[in-house]
Order: C-alpha cells, then structure tokens, then sequence
C-alpha cells in the first residue's frame, strides 16, 4: 500500500497460509522506507532483519510472546487503518468476498480489477 492506502502489490497465496508468505514475496520488492504491519510481521529473521539491512523501518508491534519487547512509533502505526479499509472496500465486491472463481489467476484478475476500481475512485 502507498501512503494513501492505495495498493501496489499483490501476492495471492493459499488459503490457510501465514501471512509470513506473502511478505517473503513482497518485501524484497518494497520501495517504500516503511512497513508498517500487524502483528503477525513480527518476525525477527525473516521480517525485521531484512528490512533493516535494507535500511528501512518497520513500525510493528511486538507480539505479547515475544521475550523481549521491541518499540514501535505508534503514531505512524495509527495510519495502519488504510490497509484495512482497502480490503473492506474490495470485500463490497461480492465475487471477491466469497472467492467465485476457482482458479488462482482468474481471482487474482479479479483482484486486480477491483483493486483498480477502488483505485480510481
């Protein structure tokens, strides 16, 4: 997603996969210089390192199991409302809220088509 909440990339995945494996697709490919996740991101190795080798921010918070809390910017983490308001806007869309299509190209296009819909309005 961009600062407006619009978004930039896709990856669909499996339907009881974590969301860890979308972000081991989109991150190498982030040009923003900041994440900002829940906190299912909150992952040391495959997350956090990365990104900051990269030298980019990640404003995540700490999961409640972690040993050894990190800080986070929880103001820049209050625009994190964006990316959930862009999947409650495609979600209006009914063939993408029950996934009609039964291949993955043909609802990953109709993902497309949607989010360039929300895009342009």
């Amino acid at each position: 997603m961009d600062a407006l909440g619009n978004p930039i990339g896709f990856h669909l995945t499996g339907g009881e996969a974590h969301d860890l494996v979308g972000a081991d697709h989109l991150l190498p490919e982030m040009q923003a210089a900041v994440l900002i996740a829940d906190k299912a991101f909150d992952a040391d190795k495959r997350v956090i390192e990365p990104l900051e080798a990269a030298g980019k921010a990640a404003v995540i918070p700490a999961k409640a199991n972690r040993t050894s809390p990190r800080s986070f910017d929880r103001h820049i983490y209050k625009a994190r409302h964006l990316i959930e308001n862009f999947f409650a806007r495609i979600k209006q869309f009914r063939a993408i809220a029950t996934r009609y299509d039964k291949t993955a190209r043909n609802f990953l296009a109709a993902v497309h088509l949607v989010a360039s819909v929300v895009w342009l309005n």
